[in-house]
């Protein structure tokens, strides 16, 4: 590769690159550097170090996520927004490991906040809100469809469901039924118990 015109930007859709065909762990500013045969010192005025290039790439990620599931979520309610948005995050796993991998790095809470996790957060809030979820069981819920989705798509990329049958798309099919059907009869939450003392 060239070495004119490195700029951040550059760097890091090569890092979102690299972390696709090698795993986002093995994402490192020196990596960068023989991708693009340059000194390890020369990305430095555009990175600050690792950390700081993976962080970029999950953001970045997350970012090219919730557009992708905004446009599959776009007119859609129910059930079908919930399949939409399962499947647009099970696609774009399939599409970009590396990049998925990375949607999923810990981030400080200013840059968390600040990144386009908040609008995945609100899209799932709006499916749910399709289910007549309030508080807290909508945020009990939110956390539900993140690790059912995060879980099964591991699982999937890793080969776990590659040597029995029925085949995975049919499960994953069957997961969502049951996702629906779960939020459409959501267990209501009993009232506190009586104090047998009589005090509040």
């Amino acid at each position: 590769m060239v070495r004119a015109g490195l700029s951040t930007e550059r760097l890091v859709r090569a890092g979102a690159e690299l972390a696709d065909e090698a795993g986002f762990e093995q994402v490192t500013v020196s990596a960068l550097a023989r991708r693009f045969d340059v000194k390890t010192a020369s990305l430095y005025s555009h990175l600050r170090n690792s950390h700081d290039l993976r962080t970029r790439i999950a953001l970045l990620a997350l970012e090219e996520l919730a557009d992708r599931a905004a446009e599959a979520l776009a007119g859609r309610a129910g059930k079908d927004a919930l399949a939409a948005f399962a499947n647009a995050y099970r696609d774009y796993a399939r599409e970009h490991p590396g990049r998925f991998e990375a949607a999923r790095y810990r981030l400080d809470p200013e840059t968390a906040a600040a990144s386009a996790g908040v609008r995945h957060s609100q899209m799932t809030r709006a499916i749910l809100r399709g289910y007549d979820l309030a508080e807290p069981d909508q945020t009990h819920a939110v956390r539900l469809l993140g690790s059912v989705f995060s879980g099964y798509v591991g699982l999937e990329s890793a080969g776990g469901f590659d040597h029995s049958a029925p085949d995975s798309q049919e499960s994953w099919e069957r997961v969502l039924d049951a996702l629906d059907a779960l939020l459409r009869n959501w267990p209501i939450t009993p009232p506190p118990a009586p104090d047998p003392t009589g005090h509040r």
